[in-house]
């Protein structure tokens, strides 16, 4: 089997659009959550959301993002920073042998709501005629690899909260295999629109705007948590056989070493923590790893009551007596929810930490939950020595589970 070896990250993302921007405001611990205008929250009764200030036409030309949901504007551009910074040239490669694994949980829901607003609002029937490309859930990558010609293997994952978690997952067993010689995989989501918050509004897991400042909204494993914040972005990873990146002299900034991937198979929306532990364990058995190995889990960490409990109680019979150990944080404090997207732009996080020792902190948190009794990094960021070993949680809507690990190169 192939080692696979990560090469090339972009990020944007409501803590910045770069990957730079975005991994000092983690460090700083800055939050990314604001108040929503009231055209994004409409009569929803949603306060607050985590939203990106990004221009598409810094790498789009008019007409072409015109044609493109914003799900797929901002997977396109994470793409492109990510295939950059990879130094990937697929001019001389064979475009064969390179695909798209994307995921998102929700496509483009932008295009869905604003055609709705068309016909309902408006009592129009005149829709725009390329809305059913727009929104059509494998658009994101499908354009991805329009844009840069990719031939090879291609897949669309849409799997609630951890649709991009599984999109890389995936990605890494089909270059283990020897399937593909580099996939681009991640994911983006895009879904602050009135119809999609009256939607969440209605599920009663939304978090209120916090009264005296609505950046700290969010507040996972936190007594006083109260519910997830919703946001948007993308988040790309070039991923590659080691062999295929050696022989190109490209830079090797982690391997992808481990991935679990199981079902709850208990309910539609509680969560389970055995099928969170079964992950976390396929994990590590694929990686070769011991709990003892890991350094750092970005939890999935919604600041929902049930979730950070169920997601704690996971961690804690996994790693048992190590469970004091290893460090614990989530980052949707910061940048918000991102449903599909969130499992690429965690693994992002969990890469900073692997890289340069840096462990973003979960935001607010003041009053840990003594249900919640892990070693977290709490308002500040932790500093330690790069470490051997890093995970990523990503827990979704109809029990979907997937677990990333990553090592350092």
């Amino acid at each position: 089997m192939n080692r696979v070896a990560i090469t090339g990250t972009g990020v944007i993302s409501p803590l910045g659009v770069t990957l730079p921007e975005f991994q000092n405001a983690l460090a700083a611990g800055r939050s990314g959550i604001r108040r929503l205008p009231p055209e994004i929250a409409g009569g929803s009764g949603v306060e607050v959301g985590a939203s990106v200030d990004w221009d598409p036409l810094t790498v789009l030309k008019p007409m072409e993002a015109s044609a493109l949901d914003r799900v797929s504007q901002l997977a396109l551009g994470a793409a492109i920073q990510a295939i950059e910074a990879s130094g990937l040239d697929l001019e001389a490669g064979n475009r064969d042998r390179i695909g798209v694994y994307w995921g998102t949980g929700m496509g483009g829901a932008q295009t869905v709501d604003s055609n709705y607003q068309t016909l309902y609002s408006a009592g129009s029937w005149r829709v725009r005629p390329l809305t059913v490309v727009m929104a059509m859930s494998n658009a994101a990558g499908s354009n991805i690899a329009i844009r840069f010609g990719l031939r090879g293997v291609f897949a669309n994952f849409s799997t609630a909260c951890s649709s991009s978690a599984i999109a890389i997952g995936e990605a890494m067993r089909v270059i283990a295999a020897g399937r593909a010689d580099a996939v681009i995989a991640g994911g983006s989501e895009s879904l602050l629109t009135p119809g999609t918050l009256a939607a969440w509004q209605a599920l009663r897991t939304l978090a209120p705007a916090d009264p005296d400042n609505a950046a700290a909204s969010c507040k996972p494993f936190d007594r006083r948590r109260a519910g997830l914040v919703l946001g948007e972005g993308a988040a790309a990873f070039v991923l590659e056989s080691e062999r295929h990146a050696k022989a190109r002299g490209a830079r090797i900034h982690g391997y992808l070493s481990g991935y679990g991937n199981t079902c709850d198979a208990t309910h539609i929306s509680h969560p389970d923590a055995g099928g969170q532990a079964r992950a976390m364990k396929e994990a590590l058995a694929e990686s070769g790893l011991e709990p003892r190995d890991v350094a750092y889990i970005n939890a999935h960490g919604t600041a929902t009551a049930v979730g950070d409990t169920v997601e704690s109680q996971a961690i804690s019979a996994v790693f048992a007596r190590h469970t004091a150990d290893v460090y614990v944080s989530s980052t949707k404090s910061l940048h918000g929810h991102l449903l599909g997207g969130a499992g690429a732009l965690e693994l992002a996080v969990a890469l900073y930490a692997l890289q340069e020792g840096v462990i973003a902190p979960t935001g607010f948190l003041e009053e840990p939950d003594p249900e919640c009794d892990l070693r977290h990094v709490a308002i500040h960021a932790a500093h330690i020595a790069p470490p051997a070993a890093v995970m990523s949680n990503s827990f979704a809507f109809g029990g979907s589970n997937a677990v990333l690990i990553a090592t350092r190169a």
